[in-house]
């Protein structure tokens, strides 16, 4: 049950006086790592084998993540969405999880990676740029506030820490994996 994609589960450990930044990035980028090390390396039928009753499925959670990536992405610049959401049908919220089954391991993890990649990169840029304190460039309250770019990035942490939960017992049921962080 492998897919020969491998996906970054490297952790980069900040110093033990690490400032808020590094220290954002770092519980992110940790989060992002037992993420990839949970869905990594399954082929179709392990990464769409759900674990009834749930439907959820580590393909559906994948394209999900790749999707909310993208999405806190245009908070840090301000620009038109990438895949997946720069398709008519992402405008249904359960689009990514009905489509992920159709969708190769391989379109899966490149997905995810290149969503990952394109919000490491706008992130790096903001925080050079003006740093958490800036608001967010699109994201806006009903009263027209904007959250700053921290709660942006806290948001986003939160959506992997509720989602390698599901990844974590997901994949037990495939294949046995278990442990809270990768082998590095």
């Amino acid at each position: 049950m492998t897919d020969e994609t491998v996906l970054d589960t490297t952790i980069n450990e900040p110093s033990m006086t690490a400032g808020e930044v590094e220290m954002l990035m770092f519980a992110l980028d940790r989060s992002r790592a037992t993420f990839a090390w949970k869905c990594g390396g399954l082929d179709a039928a392990g990464l769409n084998r759900p674990q009834p009753p749930s439907t959820l499925t580590l393909a559906g959670l994948l394209k999900h993540m790749a999707a909310v990536e993208e999405r806190y992405t245009i908070d840090f610049t301000g620009e038109a969405p990438g895949p997946p959401l720069d398709t008519p049908e992402a405008a249904d919220p359960a689009w990514v999880w009905r489509s992920a089954a159709d969708d190769s391991p391989g379109e899966l993890y490149g997905l995810w990676q290149g969503a990952v990649e394109r919000s490491r990169a706008a992130m790096a840029k903001a925080l050079a740029d003006g740093g958490l304190d800036q608001p967010a460039k699109y994201t806006a309250a009903a009263d027209g506030t904007s959250p700053n770019l921290r709660r942006i990035v806290v948001d986003l942490h939160d959506e992997y820490a509720r989602h390698v939960g599901h990844a974590d017992l997901l994949r037990e049921a495939v294949d046995g994996l278990t442990g809270e962080d990768p082998p590095q």
